[in-house]
């Protein structure tokens, strides 16, 4: 692990990030809908209790010195759970519908980075070492989150493509994105953001194939016991990788 590595706070964004991140966002569908759903404590109320995950694990994280995987996919997990009920209260509840959501969260994302980028300089995705940058990276995920359950939610049901189809479009989109990474000079955060935003759609689609009735398109499993497997799965990959990263030779 080089010293670049140990001073931030923040994992290398290599193939490893992204299979976590949608399991993380997977997971955030799942154990965000076996709240709100499943055990019918409402989109409000699993709002706030996501809400309150979130406070807690962000200021673990805040308070490490360096990345600890534990702090660091437990806050990403907690946006993505507030990202679930809070687009679905917005959709749902408040009635404004996936596409008005989509437009205010893209918009919302949008004016972070700008503004991230004015106060500091430049965006940082892989190297976050100071407070400013950090608070920019935590919020403009858990906006980002928040959009692409809507996001998700969209193109699955109102555009009438399903589930599983609508996991295809988001897979097929992240594929562009890989392909400009390594064929393109678009500038590094960009992609980032991008990989980010349209991992949360592909996960809550996938989650949904899991989870939702077979009427639907889904396999109708429990949304509490896909959630545990999940978070097992998950557990296990970051154990792996970042033993691994600290012991090369062990690879």
């Amino acid at each position: 692990m080089t010293v670049r590595e140990l001073l931030s706070k923040v994992p290398q964004v290599t193939i490893a990030f992204w299979i976590v991140k949608i399991f993380a966002t997977t997971l955030g569908e799942t154990g965000g809908d076996a709240l709100s759903m499943q055990l019918n404590l409402g989109y409000a109320v699993s709002s706030l209790i996501f809400l309150a995950f979130f406070a807690v694990t962000l200021a673990a994280q805040l308070k490490s010195k360096q990345y600890h995987p534990v702090f660091y996919w437990a806050v990403v997990v907690a946006t993505t759970t507030v990202g679930t009920t809070t687009s679905d209260y917005i959709d749902r509840t408040l009635g404004l519908g996936y596409v008005v959501s989509s437009i205010l969260m893209f918009s919302l994302v949008l004016i972070i980075l700008a503004v991230w980028r004015y106060s500091t300089g430049k965006i940082q995705v892989d190297h976050v070492v100071d407070r400013k940058n950090e608070f920019f990276y935590w919020i403009t995920i858990l906006v980002s989150n928040t959009l692409g359950t809507a996001l998700g939610d969209f193109t699955a049901t109102s555009i009438g493509i399903g589930f599983e189809g609508g996991a295809l479009v988001f897979a097929g989109l992240l594929a562009v994105v890989a392909i400009l990474h390594f064929t393109t000079q678009v500038p590094k955060s960009v992609l980032f953001w991008a990989a980010y935003v349209l991992s949360r759609p592909l996960g809550a689609t996938l989650g949904d194939v899991l989870t939702k009735p077979t009427a639907v398109g889904g396999l109708d499993l429990s949304r509490i016991a896909s959630s545990l497997v999940i978070t097992a799965v998950m557990v296990v990959l970051v154990t792996v990788t970042h033993r691994m990263k600290r012991d090369p030779l062990s690879a």
